[in-house]
């Protein structure tokens, strides 16, 4: 029998099944947006299934049409303005804390991303053992669009697709499919949403009838309800070769600048929506994420992690740059959607100026915590997965 555990507001719904747990996010709402109790209920939950014995699969999945569209920013930022700005650090140390947890985890573990997965919610699910897909699934990190730049170890993760296709999804926020997510390597299987809940069920009866089903027994019965799918022609992906000759650029200058000139050669809507985007979206942002994803290519993902929240507790200070507050305030509370980024222009966010967000001391800002992440004993096999995914 299983039974459920729910926090006061319901926002994370806890399943015990004989031999598996299910972590269902249920802020519907809110589009199921990660807040700090969230996070919080789900590590500590999760911490509880990874030391008992008797679980062999975890579960994570969604109610409502929506899996995760990110991190809770329009609380954090409230949340700042009214007391002081390390609270928006905690926030995002509480964030990157089950990030690591989860790309470490022990446990097999089984996303089902059945709906829209940005920011935040692609940081608890992409390390997953299996990262099941549907038709419905939307998978973005457009975090530059909002003043930010994509984080939850995007530098890790991204860095490790074919070429320079990360720079593309980090740089533009470009949307992918389900398809393009299992051809990419972000996604391991596609599975109609019509048999996720025989997936399932068909997942609990094996940990519930084996004492130690494993991983390839897993898989198989995944097997069974996947389906090949193509990806569409129109894809970005599909035009790989003039994606690295675009974000292969050493500047985010030089990367607009090829866009423009391709443009000028090929009339495709992808090489249109890159260039609006790079256009409309924080310069800052842009910079700091190339630097990362650049140097992410070399990093474990504790590194990555550690170097991003660096950068956003730069963000949150306001001591450098306002654009984390201005891009909140245009497209998240105020929706103007005409943020007024500082500098304006990717020519005057100059190197000396973006170096400064990857230095931060104790000396330098009150009340700032640093990340700081145990070695855990499944670093190892979360870096060869990131490899096999990356040949993919």
């Amino acid at each position: 029998m299983a039974h459920s555990t729910q926090t006061e507001a319901q926002q994370v719904i806890f399943e015990e099944i004989s031999g598996a747990r299910k972590v269902i996010l249920n802020r519907t709402k809110k589009l199921n947006c990660l807040n700090y109790d969230m996070l919080s209920k789900m590590h500590e939950k999760l911490k509880l299934y990874e030391n008992d014995p008797t679980v062999q699969l975890v579960i994570l999945k969604a109610n409502g049409n929506i899996f995760c569209a990110g991190g809770d920013l329009t609380s954090a930022i409230k949340f700042m303005a009214l007391g002081h700005w390390s609270f928006g650090t905690s926030y995002y140390r509480k964030e990157f804390c089950l990030d690591y947890f989860l790309a470490t985890y022990t446990k097999p573990m089984v996303a089902i991303l059945n709906g829209s997965v940005m920011g935040g919610g692609v940081g608890i699910s992409i390390h997953s053992t299996f990262r099941i897909v549907t038709e419905n699934t939307i998978f973005a990190m457009p975090e530059a669009s909002i003043g930010l730049f994509p984080d939850v170890g995007a530098s890790y993760f991204l860095s490790r697709l074919p070429g320079f296709f990360g720079e593309y999804i980090g740089l533009t926020g470009a949307r992918l499919d389900g398809a393009e997510m299992v051809a990419l390597g972000l996604g391991t299987h596609f599975v109609p949403s019509k048999n996720l809940k025989s997936m399932e069920k068909a997942l609990e009866n094996l940990v519930a009838s084996s004492n130690a089903p494993t991983v390839a027994m897993m898989s198989m019965i995944i097997d069974k309800f996947t389906e090949e799918v193509n990806i569409k022609p129109d894809s970005a992906y599909a035009r790989l070769p003039m994606i690295n000759q675009c974000f292969s650029g050493r500047s985010c200058e030089e990367i607009l600048s090829t866009l423009e000139h391709l443009a000028t050669e090929v009339q495709e809507k992808w090489i249109q929506n890159a260039i609006r985007s790079m256009k409309s979206s924080t310069p800052i942002g842009l910079k700091i994420f190339l630097r990362t994803i650049r140097e992410g290519r070399s990093k474990n993902i504790k590194q990555c992690l550690e170097t991003e929240y660096i950068a956003i507790s730069n963000l949150t200070s306001k001591k450098i740059s306002l654009d984390l507050y201005e891009g909140s305030r245009a497209m998240l509370i105020e929706k103007d959607k005409k943020p007024r980024w500082v500098p304006s222009k990717l020519e005057d966010a100059s190197d000396d100026m973006v170096a400064k967000f990857f230095s931060i001391s104790f000396n330098e800002y009150d009340d700032w915590i640093p990340l700081q992440l145990p070695s855990r004993s499944n670093e190892a096999a979360a870096a060869a997965a990131a490899a096999s995914a990356s040949k993919l």
